[in-house]
């Protein structure tokens, strides 16, 4: 298992694994959803740019997509670190947000992606990773207490988690 910065990988297999996913499902939101080809690989760039920190909108940090791949040959999901928090990101979404593709679930790639991203955010310095996940979405919630979260708190529809590294 392995993840590889969205830039990096092959924009064809990116972009069939971006066409698995709904446009919001568990909480995970897909914003290539529905995008043409070239349109993805210009969505590509633009998240290039962003990790970078160039031309964020107001209320964005800089954060990196990958894909998780399983020996380089199956796109399996998505896992997107963002860089620091903000406000709205500290109640909220926190530090990781990812989805494996409906074609992978259920087999542990979840566990092992989130095992790679929090490595990936121990090199960028960050201590404690902020994490959310929908009290509807128990894997998801399971999948963070495996990689040692704690629950944070909690209000009517999610679970807030946190993970020291």
């Amino acid at each position: 298992m392995k993840l590889i910065k969205l830039w990096d990988a092959d924009v064809n297999k990116a972009y069939a694994l971006h066409k698995t996913f709904q446009q919001i499902e568990n909480g995970f939101e897909n914003p290539a959803y529905g995008l043409s080809f070239d349109d993805f690989t210009a969505y590509v760039e633009q998240r290039k740019k962003r990790s970078q920190g160039i031309g964020l909108k107001e209320g964005y940090v800089p954060d990196t997509v990958f894909v998780l791949t399983d020996s380089g040959e199956n796109y399996i999901g998505i896992f997107n670190l963002r860089h620091r928090l903000n406000e709205f990101l500290k109640n909220g979404p926190g530090h990781i947000g990812y989805g494996i593709s409906p074609l992978y679930r259920n087999k542990g790639y979840a566990s092992e992606g989130l095992i790679l991203t929090l490595a990936e955010a121990k090199k960028m310095g960050i201590a404690e990773v902020y994490l959310s996940c929908n009290k509807d979405n128990e894997a998801s919630f399971r999948v963070q207490q495996k990689n040692g979260a704690v629950l944070h708190h909690e209000d009517e529809h999610k679970y807030y988690t946190r993970i020291l590294l």
